[in-house]
C-alpha cells in the first residue's frame, strides 16, 4: 500500500517547498538518503528525517538498516545522518536542525543532550512537523514516542551476570559513555542499583567515562586496574566502551578471564572477545527493531494516530553459551 503525505494547508506547503529549494548538507558526520530528499523531491511518498546520534559504532549502522528495512515496506522515504562522534553534540543540533528546515512530514531523533534540543523541538512544533525519538529522547514534552532499549532494566542485567560470574564478591569498575545523555545514565544506574541492593558483598570502586571512545576507554580501564589491583570486574556500557577495556586487558597481558568484562551492545569486536574468553559477556539491544519501530511511530504520528510514551524494543543477556540461539543470534549485528 503506497501512504501519501498529509497536508497541513497550502501555507505549510508552500513553505515546504521553499525549505527543500534552500536546504543544505549537514556537515562532517555520516549521511544516507533513502529518496530523493526533503519536502516534495520525492513526489507523493512521506518524507522521514532521521537524526541519530552517531555513525562510528556498528550499533547506529544496524538502526540504519532496520529504519531502511521499515520505510521500504511501507514505501516511504527516509534519511539517516548522524555527527562523526557521539560527543558532537553541536553537530548533531545542526543536523536537527536543518532536518527542520527541509520540512519533512516526520523527524525521528535520539537526542545526545537532553536539555540543548529542546528549543528546536520548539521550532518543530511551531513547523508542524511531529517528532518521534529513538535510543534517547529530549527533554521536551513534544516527542510523541521514544523507541529505545529500558536502559535501568538492562544495567541490572549486566550487573547480575557480573556479580554472579565474580562469586558476589569483590572489587568492580565502570568504564561509561556517557553522563549526560539517558542511555549512559540508565545502564550506568542500573547496574549500580543492583549491586548495591543485592550484592553487599561487592564494591564499585571507580565509575569514569570515555565518551564511548575505545582509546579513551582504553586508557581509563587501564588506570582503574592500576588503582585497584585486586578489581575483579569491569562493565563498559556501550561498544566503545567495552572493546577499549578488551583492548587494555590485552594490551596489559592479562589472561582471558582473569578480570571479567562486561560489555554492551553488540559487533564483531565484542562478539570476538567472547569467543576467545577475554570478555565474558554483553548485553545487545534490537538495534534493526529501533530502527523499525522509529519509522513505524513516525508514520503513525504524521496519520494522527495516538502513541504510547515509551516502546521498550528490549534487552538480552549473551555469552558463548548462547551465540547461536535462534533467539540472539539475529540481534548479534556484525
Amino acid at each position: 500500500m503506497k501512504l501519501t503525505r498529509k497536508k497541513f494547508g497550502v501555507a505549510a506547503a508552500l513553505a515546504a517547498a521553499l525549505a527543500v529549494a534552500g536546504c543544505s548538507d549537514s556537515g562532517d558526520g555520516g549521511t544516507t538518503d533513502g529518496g530523493d530528499g526533503g519536502g516534495d523531491a520525492g513526489g507523493d511518498a512521506l518524507q522521514i528525517a532521521l537524526v541519530s546520534k552517531g555513525f562510528q559504532h556498528q550499533f547506529w549502522q544496524a538502526v540504519e538498516q532496520g529504519a531502511q528495512e521499515a520505510a521500504d515496506e511501507l514505501d516511504v522515504e527516509v534519511t539517516f545522518e548522524g555527527p562523526a562522534a557521539e560527543t558532537e553534540v553541536d553537530a548533531q543540533l545542526q543536523m536537527l536542525q536543518a532536518a527542520i528546515d527541509r520540512s519533512p512530514d516526520a523527524i525521528g531523533y535520539a537526542a545526545l543532550d537532553p536539555e540543548a534540543c529542546v528549543p528546536l523541538y520548539e521550532a518543530a512544533e511551531a513547523a508542524e512537523i511531529p517528532v518521534v525519538e529513538f535510543d534517547a529522547g529530549c527533554d521536551s514534552d513534544y516527542g510523541q514516542n521514544l523507541a529505545a532499549t529500558d536502559g535501568v532494566a538492562a544495567g541490572a542485567i549486566a550487573a547480575e551476570h557480573m556479580a554472579e560470574i565474580i562469586g558476589g564478591e569483590g572489587q568492580v569498575g565502570i568504564v561509561g559513555h556517557s553522563q549526560i545523555n539517558s542511555t549512559g545514565v540508565e545502564r550506568r544506574d542500573g547496574f549500580v542499583n543492583e549491586i548495591e541492593e543485592n550484592w553487599p558483598d561487592i564494591e564499585i570502586v571507580d565509575i569514569q567515562y570515555g565518551d564511548g571512545d575505545h582509546l579513551r576507554s582504553s586508557d581509563i580501564a587501564k588506570a582503574m586496574i592500576a588503582a585497584n589491583p585486586d578489581i575483579a570486574g569491569l562493565y563498559g556500557t556501550n561498544e566503545g566502551s567495552a572493546i577499549g577495556i578488551v583492548n587494555a586487558v590485552n594490551e596489559l597481558g592479562l589472561a582471558p578471564g582473569e578480570i571479567t568484562i562486561v560489555g554492551f551492545d553488540s559487533g564483531s569486536a565484542q562478539v570476538g572477545a567472547i569467543e576467545s574468553g577475554v570478555m565474558a559477556g554483553a548485553i545487545t539491544q534490537d538495534p534493526i527493531g529501533i530502527g523499525r519501530t522509529v519509522v513505524e511511530n513516525a508514520v503513525a504520528a504524521i496519520n494522527g494516530e495516538e502513541l504510547e510514551e515509551f516502546t521498550d524494543t528490549g534487552s538480552y543477556w549473551y555469552d558463548s553459551s548462547n551465540l547461536e540461539d535462534p533467539e540472539i543470534a539475529p540481534l548479534l549485528y556484525e
